[in-house]
């Protein structure tokens, strides 16, 4: 089985650009990845065994794929309030122009840099725990990976058919189409925190579209009470940031900064989920 490739669907107005296009040989699959275990959270007098550089297990081995992925669903179990941050301050960072959101969400810039083949991002990221990539770019906009994953999956030892591709096209520095485009990311994200899987969201440099897209997320799942209070979380990880000495701000624009503090998470955000887990079989 190949690699779980979905896509928003299409455009409706010239504004927010052209349609995404099928650009891969990656064959489409209904097939959902099993539910993983509900993680057990910590004491609260225990430390968090997050996995660093120093830990004497193999970088990029599955012992040490898997450590990690735990390390980072105890992170998800704690209480809002207990999460560290920034979060890279216990999670090391797959690539220096990225950061963790969310012990679960990772927020990078495109992961693809063909000019570098013998150390690809991508690979990082894999390495990471990341299993679900959301591509915020427009098709065409940059060289597709879609079918250079399952080359690197296959050097990795990493099950193909358990990763899961999904394009939201937006254009750069600009809006997503309509709100509701907004909320079909949300509910990906959401299925994918179900499952307690890892996801990367990115665009072309990480900075607007990704911050615009991982503001609304912090309200959409609780952990900002409100937009401006995703925006203080996403500046203080920016920071961290190896290009934040160039690109001080993120999101990018002043209309993404407005999107996302007047950001409501959906009205049917309890329902949406199952009617994507429908739509999905």
């Amino acid at each position: 089985m190949g690699i779980i490739r979905r896509r928003a669907p299409p455009y409706s107005n010239l504004e927010a650009g052209p349609a995404p296009v099928a650009s891969s040989p990656i064959a489409s699959s209904s097939t959902l990845v099993a539910p993983l275990p509900s993680p057990l959270p910590l004491p609260p007098s225990n430390p968090i065994p997050i996995p660093t550089e120093t830990t004497p297990l193999l970088k990029g081995s599955k012992a040490h794929q898997g450590d990690l992925q735990h390390s980072q669903r105890l992170l998800q179990a704690l209480d809002i309030e207990d999460v560290p941050r920034p979060l890279t301050a216990v999670c090391a960072r797959p690539i220096p122009n990225s950061y963790w959101a969310t012990p679960l969400l990772l927020a990078c810039e495109y992961p693809w840099t063909p000019k570098n083949p013998n150390k690809p991002k991508l690979d990082a990221l894999l390495r990471a725990g990341v299993r679900t990539f959301i591509d915020l770019t427009e098709c065409g906009e940059l060289m597709s990976y879609t079918s250079i994953l399952s080359q690197r999956c296959a050097l990795l030892g990493i099950d193909a058919s358990s990763i899961e591709y999904h394009r939201f096209a937006i254009r750069d520095r600009c809006l997503p189409e309509s709100t509701e485009h907004m909320y079909l990311i949300m509910d990906t994200l959401r299925a994918n925190e179900a499952r307690g899987r890892i996801s990367a969201v990115h665009c072309r440099g990480g900075i607007g579209r990704t911050g615009m897209v991982i503001g609304c997320w912090l309200v959409e799942s609780g952990v900002a009470r409100d937009g401006k209070q995703a925006l203080a979380i996403i500046a203080k990880e920016w920071k961290s940031v190896e290009k934040c000495k160039r690109y001080p701000h993120s999101p990018e624009t002043g209309p993404q900064f407005e999107f996302v503090a007047h950001f409501h998470p959906s009205p049917r955000m309890h329902e949406r989920p199952l009617e994507l887990e429908a739509a999905m079989a």
